[in-house]
């Protein structure tokens, strides 16, 4: 694992270098590590069986494919309902319910959101599952995202129990990130060859097996 903990622009520095290392990732290397992401996100997915939950639309070189939404949603039980992001001017999040690859609208910072009703900033909070972007995570589950402070604030309203899984290449989940007094953690991360694994650090998580992987509720 990599610490990236050190220095007063540590956060800074530590988004410049990750940024520029998904950067360098070939089409081919990209797409072998969404299908691995992916399928052990559709698996964790078909255990919980969670009636509603989040995901996103990833862009650019995020893990896990433009098309993350569509598989979440086949991987759903009937009746169930999945949340996307709608970037609000101040930044943080609304929700608005995912409807198909039809109902997707371009908007702030190359994003793609739902443009069907909002469902209010507090909706994250009845998620079962919550999905989240990041650049890192650390071992304590402390994330690093690309530095508006949308998602922070969202999982503020997230209860503590529910499960908080954040989506990275490999070698993203690092030894220690710098921390501010905003920022919130998530209790587990998905890579592609580490799989789902949870985090020692994170709040109301047992700590992992001998082997690097926890089981998920």
């Amino acid at each position: 694992m990599t610490d990236f903990s050190d220095g007063a622009d540590a956060k800074r520095a530590a988004r410049v270098a990750l940024l520029a290392t998904r950067r360098a990732l070939t089409a081919a290397q990209r797409a072998d590590a969404a299908a691995s992401v992916v399928a052990e996100l559709v698996d964790l997915v078909r255990r919980l069986r969670p009636r509603r939950m989040t995901g996103y639309v990833p862009v650019g070189s995020e893990p896990g494919g433009p098309d993350l939404p569509e598989v979440l949603r086949a991987a759903l039980p009937d009746g169930a309902g999945l949340l996307l992001p709608v970037l609000r001017d101040d930044l943080d999040l609304d929700w608005a319910a995912y409807t198909g690859p039809g109902a997707l609208v371009a908007a702030g910072r190359g994003m793609r959101e739902p443009a069907g009703p909002r469902w209010g900033r507090s909706a994250i909070a009845g998620a079962e599952l919550v999905v989240v972007p990041a650049l890192a995570v650390d071992r304590r589950g402390l994330r690093l995202g690309r530095g508006g402070g949308s998602y922070d604030r969202a999982l503020a309203r997230v209860p503590q129990t529910t499960l908080t899984v954040a989506l990275l290449h490999d070698g993203e989940l690092v030894e220690a990130l710098p921390a501010q007094p905003h920022d919130r953690p998530v209790r587990a991360v998905i890579t592609p060859s580490g799989g789902v694994r949870t985090l020692d650090g994170a709040p109301g998580v047992d700590p992992p097996t001998s082997a690097g992987r926890t089981r998920v509720p």
